[in-house]
């Protein structure tokens, strides 16, 4: 579970990490490479830093969002695809949020509950856009889920992006990966069923 399929963020807390014991080492280089210090290698460094609580705590309402927006799906549209998409997004991001908030937890933090609908930036989506997907029905209710969806899905990617970037945790760096590589295909798929006749 803790390489799981799916996105960094801002909305969540900056509190800092407990501060780190390192001692000073000096990591080998390449052959024909200087060695230097953990710190310049990120591959060196693998406990959690910020950046990781950072994406754990962001990406934990931002799946969570998700869910709700799939939740809608079943008494909504009478289409298999968007529905199995609705489906995928509920059996992926579930363990997901799990495995996030065990970790946070074994940090020591509290999960954060909920999701915020007016955290700006990563596709989430605003509370009017989800009173009018709520309110949908049929091809409205399609067009706008998908619509909805995929921007939700490129913002998780944007943030797993992020991570990857920042980040040194092993199980979240695994995650932001899978989320990158998921999540792109689920954009992909949805884009298609867009692209369909009728």
């Amino acid at each position: 579970m803790l390489a799981v399929a799916p996105a960094l963020a801002a909305c969540s807390s900056g509190a800092a990490l407990p501060a780190r014991a390192d001692a000073p080492v000096i990591v080998p280089g390449a052959p024909g490479q200087p060695g230097g210090p953990p710190s310049d290698r990120p591959a060196a460094r693998t406990g959690p830093v910020a950046a990781d609580v950072r994406f754990a705590e962001a990406m934990i309402p931002h799946h969570r969002q998700a869910l709700e927006m799939a939740g809608l799906a079943a008494a909504r549209t009478d289409d298999p695809l968007v529905t199995a998409v609705a489906g995928r997004v509920m059996d992926g991001q579930r363990p997901e949020i799990a495995v996030m908030e065990s970790w946070l937890r074994g940090l020591g933090r509290t999960p954060p509950s909920g999701h915020d609908h007016v955290m700006s930036g990563y596709g989430m989506a605003g509370e009017e856009e989800l009173n009018r997907l709520r309110t949908a029905r049929e091809r409205a209710f399609d067009r706008l889920f998908l619509t909805l969806m995929i921007r939700h899905h490129e913002g998780a990617v944007s943030m797993a992006a992020e991570e990857l970037r920042r980040g040194r945790d092993r199980t979240m760096r695994s995650m932001a990966q899978d989320v990158v590589t998921g999540q792109q295909i689920e954009i992909a798929r949805m884009k298609g069923i867009q692209r369909k006749p009728g």
